[in-house]
């Protein structure tokens, strides 16, 4: 099969709501009067992303996730999105789950396919994602705000678990490694979450190389710093109980080091005004998605880490590097 029979056969759509898609040398779009376009993009490199015994369907659900949850971040609603990918081999079983379960998800946040490219090469995937969002109302990394509360959303660190167990370092039953395994590998954007922070949010990021590297993003942008309750991110390890009142399956130091390090949950990260928690909450309740308070922003620079009863600790956790 040569690429344009391949593209043909897997990836080729009308296009619905832009100008142009497929089939000329550029697509065109039309972000709605008063919009501006949000644009991001990510790579993900097999080995260094993703592990080669991920299900095709899973794997480009996670492709078009990580780019829609660039978006959530900004408070953008998805538009398209282009697909670059790179292929040892054309096998036809192989692309016929990766195109559904990148479709099933694009069609669930009205997201479509509108160009791309394709080459023989190691297995890579690079989607750029477009969005659009009211002129002035994205939400940035650069607006904390001394006083201003930290929240996430959903849960932590349930990625990091499935990841040891890949490595061998923590022993999984086979309920909770498929429910972690879940996560690592079908991500849920939060996009409607991200929408709902409009106006609310004084600033945001996705979690998706660790919370403790992307909450330094925030700190960084918005030069302030923070103190962070590692025990409240901790308890959002939702592989860590089964039941209400049941007892943890993971110590203490293996939840804190998932929830804090972990990476790969695409949650979001975000701060607002503590006069608007119960704002917020009723964003969470607008977007059926979960959010918990896990500290507060500072004047004084830097990161303070502390567990439940407010008491430092000496644990270091680190974020993940793509070159590290």
């Amino acid at each position: 099969m040569g690429e344009f029979d391949l593209i043909e056969r897997y990836f080729a759509r009308p296009a619905k709501r832009s100008p142009l898609g497929n089939g000329d040398d550029c697509a065109l779009l039309a972000p709605a009067p008063g919009m501006q376009l949000a644009v991001s993009s990510d790579m993900l490199v097999e080995g260094r992303h993703f592990l080669s015994t991920v299900a095709p369907e899973r794997l480009g659900h996670k492709a078009l996730a990580v780019n829609l949850s660039d978006l959530a971040a900004c408070g953008a609603a998805p538009l398209a999105f282009t697909l670059a990918l790179s292929l040892p081999a054309v096998d036809e079983s192989w692309l016929a789950g990766f195109s559904r379960g990148l479709f099933a998800l694009a069609d669930e946040h009205d997201c479509e396919l509108v160009g791309g490219d394709t080459t023989r090469g190691p297995l890579n995937i690079c989607i750029t994602v477009f969005g659009e969002v009211p002129a002035g109302k994205a939400l940035l990394r650069s607006g904390a705000k001394p006083g201003d509360d930290i929240w996430v959303s959903g849960t932590l660190g349930d990625a990091r678990l499935a990841l040891e167990a890949f490595r061998g370092t923590l022993a999984l039953s086979a309920e909770v490694f498929e429910q972690a395994r879940r996560r690592m590998e079908q991500p849920t954007p939060r996009v409607a979450l991200g929408i709902a922070l409009r106006g609310i949010a004084s600033s945001a990021v996705d979690v998706s190389d660790g919370l403790i590297g992307d909450l330094g993003h925030i700190l960084a942008s918005s030069r302030v710093g923070a103190t962070l309750d590692a025990d409240a991110a901790a308890a959002l390890v939702a592989a860590n109980k089964h039941a209400p009142g049941s007892a943890d399956l993971f110590t203490r130091e293996v939840l804190r080091t998932c929830a804090l390090s972990g990476g790969d949950d695409y949650e979001l990260v975000f701060t607002a005004l503590v006069a608007a928690r119960d704002t917020v909450l009723q964003a969470g309740i607008t977007s059926a998605t979960a959010v918990t308070r896990i500290g507060h922003i500072e004047a004084a620079p830097g990161l303070r880490i502390v567990d439940a009863r407010g008491v430092p600790l000496a644990q270091h956790f680190t974020s993940f590097d793509h070159f590290a």
